[in-house]
Formats: structure tokens, sequence, C-alpha cells
């Protein structure tokens, strides 16, 4: 779903906003080819109306490429290790760079064996999971993907942080339309809309986050963790997943996990080491894959007939894409101020219009 829209957000076209990232990324040495494909990817993104996801997040990526914990130009390694299975090791890239060929190998290896299974090693923050899923279920694939990232939510049972808010994304293909695509975190909110209303100094949702004495807390400066997905009572669902996933992205690719892992917005000189995992299944291997899109099609038909009209998984972002189109990409107070301090700290020019 979109997030709520500041207060004294500027809007800004998509492309001015690409052109500009671009830029940037370029002057602090990553490849033309790189540096496009990352501020397409997040600006699409927020196009999604995932503003914790997007645009917002690259002030943070340049300054890790700056400091050297993000490498502009890394030699990423991808080894096939089996008929279905490969391990990309991503030397400390970006991590949206590293996961767009990792879904890469791991389509190939579907159109060749019916699946493909690829983890990812030594990368770092990987973006909006939807990114990889979706082209993918574009093309006729069933894709799953998921990532992990150091202590941000507490597990079920407790209040302090241990496991990331630990992402899956699952799309399918539908007919004549947009895949279904499901993006979530295993928490109720990522944690970068906790950084976000830090930045632009506004309140969270009730029941979503404690602070550092475990009480339940909607102020984003005092939030230490957040409850996994279910709240207090049915919390144990969200923290399951949670550690499933965190033990398919971490040690099953030589990643470390949880509490060991570096933390993203403080360790700013230290590598993270991440990792992720990409399942893409060929449906034309099973009974009813001929007919799957199809059908697909047809249970959203239904659905939309249903009291309430409920729509299909990834169908909301889909709308708001429409919406920001026409409008522009909201960028919030905080995040303009941050955009202009970059464009005098690269001496780039290209700023956008709006922001100046």
């Amino acid at each position: 779903m979109s997030q709520p829209i500041v207060p004294g957000s500027l809007r800004v076209p998509a492309q001015s906003i690409i052109d500009w990232a671009t830029a940037c990324l370029q002057a602090l040495d990553m490849p033309p080819g790189d540096a496009r494909l990352l501020a397409e990817s997040l600006v699409q993104t927020s196009s999604w109306g995932i503003d914790s996801h997007g645009i917002a997040r690259l002030p943070h990526y340049m300054e890790r490429l700056s400091r050297g914990s993000i490498k502009a130009r890394p030699d990423i390694l991808v080894k096939e290790t089996g008929p279905s299975t490969a391990q990309v090791h991503g030397d400390q890239g970006q991590g949206i760079i590293v996961g767009h060929r990792a879904a890469q190998v791991a389509v190939a290896l579907a159109r060749k064996s019916g699946i493909g299974a690829v983890g990812v090693s030594d990368s770092s923050h990987c973006g909006a999971m939807a990114l990889y899923t979706r082209p993918a279920a574009r093309n006729g694939l069933i894709a799953l993907a998921f990532t992990h990232s150091d202590s941000m939510a507490a597990p079920f049972g407790g209040t302090r942080a241990f496991f990331g808010t630990n992402p899956i994304a699952i799309a399918v293909p539908r007919a004549g339309q947009e895949p279904a695509c499901l993006d979530m975190a295993t928490t109720s909110i990522p944690f970068n809309r906790v950084i976000n209303a830090r930045r632009e100094g506004h309140p969270l949702p009730a029941g979503v986050a404690y602070d550092d004495r475990g009480e339940l807390t909607t102020d984003a400066q005092a939030t230490r963790s957040l409850l996994p997905l279910g709240g207090p009572e049915f919390g144990y669902k969200g923290y399951g997943l949670a550690l499933m996933i965190d033990l398919l992205c971490g040690p099953l690719n030589g990643n470390p996990y949880g509490p060991t892992i570096s933390n993203m917005f403080t360790d700013l000189d230290a590598p993270r080491r991440l990792g992720a995992f990409f399942l893409m299944i060929d449906p034309a291997r099973f009974a009813g894959g001929e007919m799957l899109a199809a059908t697909v099609d047809t249970i959203a038909g239904a659905l939309s007939r249903e009291p309430g009209s409920p729509m299909m998984p990834g169908d909301p972002e889909l709308a708001e894409e429409k919406n920001r189109k026409i409008e522009g990409i909201p960028v919030e107070p905080g995040l303009a101020a941050q955009m202009r301090d970059w464009s005098i700290r690269l001496k780039v020019d290209s700023l956008p219009a709006a922001l100046a």
C-alpha cells in the first residue's frame, strides 16, 4: 500500500529525478549503466507509492558510496552450482545492482531447468523486492524473492530488536494484466518508514513500535524496535517468517544474521554483508501452468465482485503509479534539503527545478 504523503511535499517529475540521481551516482564513480539502473529502480519504487524504499534511500546509498562501505564498481561473481542453482557474490556492491543481476541469473536457470534458485552473498540493502519479482512474472514466471537486514524487529515474546524486517515478495503472471504481486515486510511497517518519520517529524501508526523500555510508542525518535507482523498477540506469525527468511538469506549464503549484521544507519563505514534469495519457477512445468495466468485473472475478477471490491495484491501500487505519472513523485521537505545538499557536495547541477 502507498504511504501517507507528508504535508509540504513537492511534486517532481519522475524523469527529472532519474536524471539527477544518475548524475550524482556517476559523480561517485558508479558506471553509467549501473547508475541509471539504480536511479530508475528507486524512482519506480517511489512511483508505486513505496516511499520507504524509493528515492528517499538515495542519500543513504550515496553516503555509503562516498565512504567506501558500498563499492561503486564491484566485481560481481556468478557461480552456477548445479542445473538449477547459483551463488552470486556481490563484492560489497550496491544491493539493487546485485539484486537485478541475481534475479536475471535465476530467470535464466528457470527457463533452462524449470526452477532457478539463486543465493546472494556479500551485498547491501537491495530495496523493494517487487523490483525483481514483477519483471519475472511479467515474462511468465512465478517469482519469489527474500532479503534480510540488521536488527530492527523484536521477536515474538520480546521487545528488543533481533531480526530485520526481512521482506518477502511473490509475483504470479496474470493474463492481460500486470502480475499479482505480494511485497511485504514481516513487520507491520518497514524500518525505513521510521527513518522517514524521524527526518520529517511525523508520528508512526499506533501498535507497530517499541521504545527502549519495551513500551508501545508512536514517537519515531523513541522507537528502538518494531513489532513482528501480527502485533503483541499474533506476532508469532511475522516472527516465524522473519527467522526463516533470515536463514535463507544469511547463514545459507555464508552471510551474518540478525544482530551480527552491521547497522544500516549507524555503522556507515562497515560493509553490510547482506544476502538475498531468489526462486524463479516456470509454471509450464506443472499441470495447471498453461491456464495459471488466466485463472489468476479470473480470481481477480471474482474478488472485485465481492463486497468491498477487494483488489489483488500489488494493484494498489499500480493505481498509485498511474496517479504519480500525472502528478509527479512527492519529495518530502527533509529529503528535498538532502538532495540540495548532495547537489552542492557533488557539484551536480541537474537538480530538478521544483527543488532548486
